[in-house]
């Protein structure tokens, strides 16, 4: 495997942790504890924002391999519905499936 797949395939992976965190754990930016329950609105915000960091990790990696491609406004629509669909293995774990017991 060459540097620049084991890039990729991290990137892919930390996208799909970061995409599926916000729904399956209780914390803020799944480091501070909070004193209330998180609603959707709170878990799309972080999901806005693990996909920042996602992105910037993912430009870093891009940096250090020596070729930024240019990226317009259909990368980030794109990338953003990706991140989306990501996430929703987390949002069926949240808020769709139902626990017995």
């Amino acid at each position: 495997m060459t540097a620049s797949s084991v890039a990729v395939w991290f990137v892919v992976l930390a996208a799909v942790v970061g995409a599926n965190l916000p729904f399956v754990n209780s914390r803020l930016l799944a480091v501070v504890p909070l004193k209330f329950p998180k609603n959707l609105g709170l878990r799309l915000l972080e999901l806005v924002a693990f996909y920042l960091l996602v992105g910037g990790v993912a430009l870093l990696l891009e940096q250090r391999a020596g070729r930024i491609a240019p990226q317009g406004w259909e990368f980030y629509a794109i990338t953003g519905a990706l991140f989306i669909t990501l996430a929703f293995p987390g949002f069926v774990y949240r808020y769709l499936y139902k626990r017995h017991g």
